[in-house]
């Protein structure tokens, strides 16, 4: 399982509108931080909350599509439910604390 790259605000609102559970993950490509979280929150959604689709948005290919969802900050992660955003995750993001806050979310909507 891997994130699926996006780049343009549309797609990205078709996606939301198109799946009950999305987390739409935020960072550059030279970011650390965002390097050592990715495969965590990978692992996380795909053994605890398969439901969800996943995506990624590299801040500096798709300026835009942060500045849309004000993301300035790397990395970020946004989960979408039923086409709203009910969690936002930014910089020090704790496993832990990331999966107890889906999986309030995660049981009520599956």
């Amino acid at each position: 399982m891997n994130f699926e790259n996006i780049y343009e605000i549309e797609e990205l609102e078709k996606i939301i509108s198109d799946n009950l559970g999305v987390l739409v993950y935020f960072s550059t490509l030279k970011c650390t931080v965002g390097e050592a979280l990715e495969p965590k929150v990978l692992e996380l959604i795909k053994n605890d909350f398969p439901k969800i689709a996943t995506y990624f948005v590299d801040m500096n290919a798709a300026p835009k599509l942060a500045a849309k969802y004000s993301v300035f900050v790397e990395p970020t992660i946004l989960i979408f439910f039923d086409g709203k955003e009910t969690l936002r995750k930014s910089r020090h993001i704790s496993i832990h604390d990331l999966s107890n806050s889906i999986g309030r979310i995660y049981r009520i909507a599956f």
